[in-house]
């Protein structure tokens, strides 16, 4: 089911009742009358289709359904921060936000313009902030709605994930993950945990987002994906997500068969003659180049093509004598078809850390648990592995 059914005040309150054990310590805390509890209790176990507690003379027991839904409502509410919000202002801002305006957020949800912008209105008013504004005949976001529209988009994660946890109770759920794939995970261990974790869990539909960190990091920070696979940076910025490596890639100096340099040992002199593709200055990549040249006491050769694509660069090394930085993993089919060569090994120092990136304050279901755990072991015969602190999410 969808949460927009729901009602966030009920929901709150099964979870206090699931904090204090009692109906009437629920009541004090979210300021509403026993009866009306008992109510909006009885409500949201018919909504979701299992009871949520055991009903006893000494107090309410929570069952599995609540166990699991109470930690992703209170997760849910402390990005929410306001008792003035609402499900349908909370559908309402984020509508808008994804949209960009009145009429197209009518036309996604279903609900009437004039519902849609009272629903926004009365929020900014509730919240003492400008939430939207118009210019000229659009409507956008204020900084602030940005901000409320972010935090409200992680709280509706949550809130699914809860819905979703309770559906597994009843055995009825078709689980998802969505996994943000950057270059170097997807030539070899996330295809090999992918396919591991399918056989044990055939019904969880796997989403791969495929792009580089600059397009996977905002999907990730705003729930879209569940977490992000590939080079670590160093230091990480953002100081929400947290990264955990998984293995060391050592790059290789690639080029095309019947390159000049090909069988003839070359040093960074002889590198430094020709000209080189590699991602543009931030990337991980780009840096083991740079420190390579500079560890040589070397000048770094041109680089007069910027690129990150595996695609892009195999293409252009076939054509050309430029030469490039891979996982060996990434161009193994070229190689072995005899299209391109490895020329020289970076030396010790300068590889990369491939690892896993996510929020903060992410709690993974158990099928999420058990894809990481896949995605360790899929790494497990790789240099530098082993040394994973996944405890936050595997503990």
């Amino acid at each position: 089911m969808e949460i927009w059914a729901l009602n966030l005040r009920h929901l709150k309150a099964m979870a206090k009742i699931v904090e204090f054990g009692t109906v009437n310590a629920a009541a004090a805390a979210v300021n509403l009358s026993q009866p009306a509890i008992t109510q909006a209790l009885g409500r949201l176990e018919a909504q979701i289709g299992v009871p949520l507690f055991e009903r006893r003379h000494d107090g309410m027991v929570p069952t599995a359904a609540a166990l699991v839904l109470a930690p992703r409502v209170d997760a849910a509410m402390a990005r929410i921060s306001s008792p003035h919000v609402t499900m349908s202002r909370l559908r309402a801002l984020l509508a808008l936000a994804d949209v960009g305006s009145y009429a197209g957020a009518s036309q996604a949800t279903g609900l009437s313009l004039p519902s849609l912008h009272r629903a926004v209105v009365d929020l900014g008013l509730a919240m003492r902030r400008k939430l939207a504004e118009r210019r000229g005949k659009l409507v956008v976001l204020t900084e602030t709605g940005m901000q409320v529209a972010n935090a409200f988009r992680l709280a509706k994660v949550e809130l699914e994930t809860g819905l979703s946890e309770v559906a597994a109770l009843k055995g009825q759920e078709i689980r998802r993950i969505a996994v943000g794939a950057m270059p170097l995970s997807r030539a070899r261990v996330l295809p090999r945990a992918v396919t591991r974790f399918i056989r044990r869990h055939p019904r969880v539909k796997l989403a791969i987002s495929e792009g580089s960190r600059a397009e996977l990091v905002e999907p990730l920070r705003h729930g879209t994906l569940d977490m992000m696979i590939g080079a670590l940076r160093t230091p990480l910025l953002e100081e929400e997500l947290v990264q955990v490596p998984l293995f060391e890639d050592v790059p290789v100096v690639i080029a095309r068969a019947g390159h000049p340099l090909a069988g003839v040992a070359p040093d960074p002199s002889g590198f430094a003659r020709y000209g080189w593709v590699v991602p543009p200055r931030g990337a991980p990549l780009r840096d083991s180049f740079e420190r390579y040249f500079a560890n040589a006491g070397a000048e770094p050769p041109a680089v007069p093509i910027e690129s990150g694509s595996v695609m892009m660069l195999r293409q252009i090394l076939i054509d050309s004598d430029f030469l490039t930085l891979l996982s060996p993993d990434q161009v193994k089919v070229e190689m072995e078809a005899g299209w391109l060569v490895q020329l020289a090994t970076l030396p010790p120092g300068l590889g990369r850390t491939i690892g896993l990136t996510c929020r903060a304050s992410w709690r993974p279901t158990e099928v999420q648990r058990v894809f990481i755990e896949e995605l360790v072991a899929a790494s497990a015969d790789l240099p530098g592995s082993g040394r994973s602190d996944l405890s936050r999410w595997l503990g």
